[in-house]
């Protein structure tokens, strides 16, 4: 990693012209490069990486921040989630991997603190590949930039794949058996079977799709969609 100043310098090399012509000046060059981003961004060596995640207030991150330190990750270098590895949106996963360049080192106590299941997971290991980031896990004694970590990677895609595959037969399945039984699949309608017939007979005395949509409740396109709907039943 660049030292404090290295930064200040690389930017001033850079921007020299720019500071010579008076419209911008050296103290601040020296701010935006002593900025956190900038340090991240424009550096020669490769960075080491951590990422942290508990799932509840109550529980504790120090366990998987001292093993991450003591597997040499600087300390300032770490993020951490405290929520379930369930919901979507972890700040501290996305900063780390926005952070993180070709040849950088993000390292985890364990692969399942890196998504909400295998599969995110395993799309998460994937994209890391790609991008060029060496990922290391401790639990598992994994690195995934040797050959027996790329033949793990290897072989967890594979599964991923199979897994989703499994879903992806599992609800067409439900789909179909649901259908059969003339049950509704997907998200409820927002309309009753009656409010529909409510909205084609007020549509066929002249009323606009909007006084129908203001008076039940919902808006002008499920109006439309009941409607052709019904409409395409009636063939």
């Amino acid at each position: 990693m660049l030292s404090d100043t290295a930064p200040v310098r690389h930017l001033i090399q850079l921007l020299e012209p720019t500071r010579a012509s008076g419209s911008m000046s050296r103290t601040l060059v020296a701010e935006i490069a002593s900025s956190a981003d900038f340090r991240y961004n424009v550096r020669m060596t490769s960075l080491q990486l951590g990422y942290a995640r508990v799932s509840t207030d109550p529980q504790s991150l120090d366990q998987q921040i001292d093993a991450l330190v003591a597997a040499g990750v600087p300390p300032e270098n770490i993020y951490s989630d405290k929520m379930s590895g369930t919901k979507a949106d972890r700040p501290g996963l996305e900063r780390v991997l926005e952070i993180a360049r070709d040849g950088d080192t993000i390292t985890v106590t364990a692969l399942d603190r890196l998504g909400r299941s295998i599969v995110h997971a395993i799309q998460t290991i994937e994209l890391l590949n790609q991008r060029g980031i060496v990922l290391k896990s401790l639990r598992e004694n994994l690195d995934f930039s040797t050959p027996t970590g790329k033949l793990m990677a290897t072989i967890f895609s594979a599964l991923a794949e199979y897994e989703l595959a499994l879903i992806r037969e599992r609800s067409a399945a439900a789909r179909a058996s649901a259908a059969a039984r003339g049950k509704q699949t997907g998200r409820p309608r927002s309309l009753s079977v009656d409010q529909v017939r409510l909205a084609q007979r007020m549509h066929d005395t002249g009323e606009s799709v909007s006084m129908i949509s203001r008076t039940l409740g919902v808006s002008r396109a499920t109006i439309y969609r009941a409607i052709e709907r019904l409409a395409a039943s009636a063939l």
